[in-house]
């Protein structure tokens, strides 16, 4: 084992093992990662909110559906929000099976839920994406962090072995790179893990306003001519 006079991060991280900066360097990816995850949903999530309340507000203050449907039509698909789609997708579903002979009232509705609900579950699933990475590096990264903290002190007790009288300063460098490889774990993990939980909270309760819209939308098609 090596001693280091100097202590800072950037000795401790050079002068230490292959394995602990092979731990530390996959961890700063694993981080760097989480952290572009976090900003890009982030606003992916504020859009999508945003978006909503937007056409809830314009759905409810217009009873015109048919003009509705021709501004999100003309608008694309990439202009308009998560909710708005699902409108789309039903209103289109309506206006297909209405036109459709042969169809009642009943399966028009049904259908008229499905295709709704399908897009539902297509818009969530993109709410939700990279959701997943982020609890993983949540779970994970500390105890990768522990593997290069355990193979540090393992090495730093190692060293003792070809010192005849072991003291501090022979032991402290090795177990400091160590734990620097925790540290650097709880880092990735700790922003991860609070990202995730608080995404998870606004994407459940989109879902849940998604819901809504779909059965306050499919009343509002029960009542039309």
């Amino acid at each position: 084992m090596e001693l280091i006079g100097d202590m800072s991060f950037i000795n401790l991280v050079a002068n230490a093992s292959l394995l602990v900066q092979l731990v530390m360097g996959l961890l700063l990816l694993v981080s760097l990662m989480s952290w572009w995850y976090i900003f890009l949903k982030l606003f992916a999530v504020r859009s999508a909110v945003k978006q909503s309340r937007e056409f809830e507000d314009a759905f409810w203050s217009n009873p015109n559906l048919a003009a509705l449907y021709q501004q999100a039509n003309n608008r694309g698909r990439r202009d308009i929000g998560a909710l708005e789609r699902i409108f789309s997708a039903g209103f289109a579903e309506f206006i297909k099976l209405k036109k459709t002979h042969g169809v009642d009232s009943a399966a028009v509705m049904d259908g008229t839920r499905r295709a709704m609900r399908a897009k539902y579950q297509r818009e969530v699933d993109h709410l939700e994406s990279h959701l997943s990475f982020l609890a993983t590096v949540g779970s994970v990264s500390p105890y990768v962090g522990l593997l290069g903290t355990v193979w540090g002190i393992m090495n730093a007790f190692r060293g003792l072995s070809n010192v005849g009288q072991a003291t501090l300063a022979h032991v402290a460098p090795g177990i400091a790179e160590a734990l620097v490889a925790t540290a650097m774990g709880l880092f990735a993990a700790i922003p991860a893990v609070v990202a995730y939980n608080r995404y998870v909270h606004d994407v459940t309760r989109l879902s849940s306003r998604f819901e809504s819209f779909i059965e306050e939308f499919s009343n509002v098609l029960q009542r039309q001519p």
